[in-house]
Formats: structure tokens, C-alpha cells, sequence
């Protein structure tokens, strides 16, 4: 009898890679002064390389949080289940600090490491990526109470993953998160109607709705209420000191597009116990410290999510034959994989860029903090928007394959457009910019552009242009615009510097250049396709 299912032309399964054997990502490590965590990050990307690593990203998702409001005898306990996948994930992501290790690490480049490691076990699994993210970006906020930082940040820095309800401080190790949108306001926090009343110990009684918590399982929560002097910022435990719950009641968990590890909540406050952070009425001023290092590791997350596209992408390419010819050698579809890792690469390098403003800034330095301000509010529009598109073009490279949830990436796709939406979708970014310009921000960004002048024509003329765009007043109507060219111009001076010659010439000549088209695959002829696809380092 013949054989009817004989396997052919499949290609075989992408394990046991290291996924930081990324020249992008490696070439930044050393460049922003971080090369002694280079060891490390090839430990953790052998480990998300690895079939075990993949495999908790896989039943994380396919196994997502359930809520238990209540035991068996009618009892509030407001818990959410994971599966055990889910802590594995957590428990490497904590260990390796990728949650708080720059706050407690004194040498040069600690964002620049704790940002390369974000990115490469980023991309084993997105959605347990958000207590991460939100507990190392507690911290600088935190720290307008310096009493309540003193009790606190030791714990949320230590390299110890403990869930589970329990006091705070007789747990091994903190995670954090915060609460801040409701249902009629949503970015709009002023429209807050949390109410926040002062006690005569000094802490405050919060009660209202939150129409997304995200990691409800933390121990501790930034809450923004109002208080007596206006919208403030709250530190709210899960336990309290005494060991009862706070009265902290999870409504029920949001049923989302994607992200499906990550619980993400409504909860009610009712007389919840909170502890003034900052000055009543400088709740914004306050979290804001918190918001603009996640949108950091937005920028971060949505570089990761290029590379593991791109990779998916290369590899399939190089093992899938059609028409006579593996698909990597076919014109066309080099020109795809090249464009595709074109952007990832401007991505890698402008994430690692603002990592490295990042050490600058805490260290001191005026100039790069107003860098790191705007060049976040830029970047933050522009990257966590091409991520979406990327993982679209990364899909239809696989063909069918990739429409498959096996392939990995539906889910990719499914948690691309979150970052472009957490911490203020595209309008919130674009007026951002405009505010962060309006601040004194304009010059650090052309000092910044200033660095690559002579290099390149095509960016010296983009790099004119747009400061014409700048001398005209920019509105809201023409914001997107302009933030897109910020972007593009950006990534343009930081690749013609530092990047790949033959990526740097691409990327000017599609982007910024005259001859370019919109889709992904449109490169103009004379790009050295095959050298910006072997630079994906993938077999």
C-alpha cells in the first residue's frame, strides 16, 4: 500500500537558538556601556530559545488566568489562577531582574541591560511582560515618599519571584502594578471619580471603579483618587499590615483581543486603605514618573515583537522551497524578509538608544532626560504602530502556516496592537510630543539628529525638512504626521551612525529617500537584500 501522508517541505521546529544572538541588539549592549551583561543575556536567550521556553509561552496562552471571586462557602477571596506555565515565565523574568535590577545595580549601562533582557524573554511570551514592566517602573514614583519607598523598594528590587497573598513585608520578593483609567475617562484620568478621604493616621479610605487593573494578583498598586486637594496619587497594598485584605474586589477579568496570559481587571474600592504618594492635587505629576518607564518597555516590547517576527519569517524562508527555489533565494521574497528586518533593526536600535538616555537621565544628565522625554512620546507612537503591520507582513510570509496558531504567530499578531494602546494610544503619544516640544524638548532631539550631520544626504535633507515642518507650528491636526517624520528621522541618524551599512542605506533610501513604496516588500532596487537577511542570524 502506498504511503498517502509523507512529510515534505515542512520546516523543522525553531528551537534550541539563542535568541540574543542579535547583531542589533548586541552592537547597542556594547555601545551604550552595558557589555558586561553580554554573558547573561546569551544564558537567558539560550533558555528562550529552548523548547521548555516555548512551551510556557504556549500554556500560558492556551491555559489563561481564571477569576474566583468568592470559595465554596461564599467567602470574597478575589483570586486569579494561572496556570503553572505562567510562573514558570514570571519566575525567570524576576530572577534575571528584568522587573527592578537598574535600582539596585550601581554600574554603568543597568537600563541598557535590564532593556536587552526585556527584549530577548520578551519574545518568548508578551503578556507576562506587564507586572514586569509595571513593577520596574514603580520605583522612580515610589520615590516621592521616600518612607514609603525605604519600606517597599528593597522588596520589589529583590531577584525573587513570590506569588500569593500575603503582608508585603513578610513576603521574599514584591510585585507592583497600578490603577489608574476608568470607564468614563479613560486617558482622560482627570474625569477620575475615585474618592479619596483622608484618616486621622494619616492613610486614606479609596473607593470607586477601575475599569482596567492590569496584574491584579500584585501586591501593590499606584491608585490615582480624589482626595480633598485633587486628583492623587495612592499606594494601595492587596494585604494590609494587620494581615486582613483590603477591600479591593476583582469585578471580573477583561476578555481581550490578545495578551490572553496577562489577567487584566475591573475592580470596586470600597473604603480601600491607601497611602498618600507625592502632594494631594500632583497625582499626574506623580504617576507620570511610573507611565513614562513603561512606555519604555512599550517601545521595547514592540521591538521584540518585530524580531520574533522577523525570525519566524527568515526561518521558514530558508527551509521552505515553492516554484523550483527555496523562498529565502526568490527576489520577492527577499525583498520582503529585507524590509522586514530593516524595521526590526531601526526598532532594536532606537529601543536600545532610549534604554541608554534612560541610564543618562537617572544618572543626572539634563540634556539626555529631555531626550529620553520626547524621544519616548515619539517613538512610543511610531514603533507600537509598525508592530501591528510588521506581524502582519511576518504572517503572510509563512503563507497558511502562519495562520495557524502552531506557528506562533496569530498570537504575535494578536498582541502587537497592546502597546500601541497601553500607557495612551496614537492621539495621547501625538499630543505628547507636541507638549514635550512645547517643554523645551525640540533641542535635545536635534542635538541628537545633530550627531549624524554630513553622514548621509538623504538624512540631511530629512532632517531640514522637518525642521521647516517644526519653524510652521505644529497642531493637532498635523501631529501625526509630524510625529511619524520624527521617527523615521530618528531612526535614520541612529542607523546611519551606528548601524549596518548596507541596513543604514536601505533604511534612508525606503524611508526617508524619494524612491519608496507603503507596503513592507517595497524596497527600491540596488538594496543588498541578502546581507540585511543574513544579519537575522538565523538558520
Amino acid at each position: 500500500m502506498p504511503a498517502t501522508h509523507v512529510v515534505t517541505n515542512q520546516v523543522p521546529p525553531l528551537v534550541g537558538h539563542d535568541v540574543a544572538a542579535d547583531a542589533a541588539l548586541l552592537d547597542g549592549l556594547h555601545r551604550h556601556g552595558a557589555g558586561w551583561a553580554e554573558a547573561e543575556l546569551h544564558e537567558l536567550g539560550q533558555l528562550a530559545g529552548s523548547d521548555q521556553a516555548q512551551e510556557w509561552g504556549r500554556l500560558a496562552n492556551a491555559y489563561p488566568p481564571v477569576l474566583r471571586t468568592h470559595d465554596r462557602f461564599g467567602n470574597r477571596i478575589d483570586e486569579v489562577e494561572y496556570h503553572p506555565s505562567y510562573h514558570e515565565l514570571m519566575t525567570v523574568a524576576v530572577r534575571h531582574g528584568l522587573h527592578a535590577a537598574p535600582w539596585r545595580d550601581d554600574r554603568p549601562g543597568a537600563h541598557t541591560a535590564r532593556a536587552a533582557k526585556f527584549y530577548t524573554w520578551a519574545q518568548v511570551e508578551a503578556g507576562h511582560g506587564c507586572p514586569v514592566s509595571m513593577t520596574y517602573a514603580v520605583v522612580p514614583a515610589l520615590r516621592h515618599d521616600p518612607a514609603l519607598a525605604e519600606r517597599y523598594e528593597p522588596l520589589l528590587a529583590v531577584p525573587v519571584y513570590d506569588p500569593g497573598l500575603r503582608v508585603p513585608s513578610a513576603k521574599r520578593g514584591l510585585l507592583a502594578g497600578m490603577s489608574m483609567t476608568e470607564k468614563q475617562g479613560g486617558s482622560d484620568v482627570r474625569a477620575n471619580t475615585t474618592r479619596a478621604l483622608p484618616r486621622p493616621d494619616g492613610s486614606y479610605l479609596l473607593t470607586g471603579h477601575k475599569w482596567f487593573t492590569s496584574a491584579p494578583m500584585c501586591d501593590l498598586f499606584l491608585v490615582l483618587a480624589q482626595a480633598p486637594g485633587g486628583l492623587s496619587c495612592f499606594l494601595l497594598p492587596r494585604v494590609l499590615p494587620d494581615g486582613t485584605r483590603n477591600r479591593m474586589h476583582l469585578q471580573r477579568l477583561k476578555d481581550k483581543l490578545g495578551n490572553k496570559s496577562n489577567a487584566s481587571s475591573e475592580v470596586e474600592y470600597d473604603e480601600a486603605v491607601a497611602w498618600l504618594v507625592g502632594e494631594e492635587g500632583h497625582g499626574v505629576r506623580t504617576i507620570i514618573q511610573m507611565v513614562n518607564m513603561t512606555r519604555l518597555d512599550c517601545v521595547i516590547g514592540a521591538a521584540a515583537g518585530m524580531r520574533a517576527g522577523v525570525v519566524q519569517a527568515v526561518h521558514h524562508a530558508t527551509h521552505r522551497q515553492a516554484f523550483g527555489d527555496y523562498l529565502v533565494d526568490q527576489p520577492l521574497m527577499s525583498n520582503v524578509l529585507a524590509d522586514l528586518a530593516i524595521e526590526s533593526e531601526a526598532a532594536t536600535t532606537l529601543a536600545m538608544r532610549l534604554a541608554a538616555a534612560t541610564d543618562a537621565a537617572f544618572a543626572g544628565d539634563e540634556s539626555a532626560a529631555a531626550f529620553r522625554r520626547l524621544g519616548l512620546a515619539v517613538s512610543k507612537y511610531w514603533l507600537c504602530k509598525r508592530a501591528a503591520t510588521h506581524a502582519n507582513e511576518a504572517l503572510e510570509c509563512l503563507g497558511g502556516n502562519g495562520y495557524v496558531e502552531e506557528s506562533v504567530l496569530p498570537r504575535l499578531y494578536r498582541d502587537a496592537p497592546l502597546n500601541s494602546i497601553w500607557e495612551g494610544s496614537g492621539n495621547v503619544a501625538a499630543l505628547d510630543v507636541l507638549r514635550a516640544m512645547a517643554s523645551g524638548g525640540t533641542e535635545a532631539f536635534f542635538a541628537e539628529l545633530g550627531s549624524a550631520a554630513g553622514a548621509d544626504a538623504r538624512l540631511d535633507a530629512a532632517v531640514a525638512d522637518l525642521r521647516k515642518r517644526l519653524a510652521a507650528g505644529p497642531d493637532q491636526a498635523s501631529a501625526r504626521r509630524l510625529v511619524e517624520r520624527m521617527a523615521l528621522v530618528l531612526q535614520g541618524s541612529l542607523l546611519v551612525r551606528n548601524g549596518h551599512p548596507a541596513v543604514a542605506d536601505a533604511f534612508c533610501a525606503s524611508r526617508l529617500g524619494g524612491d519608496w513604496g507603503v507596503a513592507f516588500g517595497t524596497l527600491p532596487s540596488g538594496v543588498d537584500t541578502a546581507a540585511i537577511v543574513a544579519r537575522v542570524g538565523v538558520k
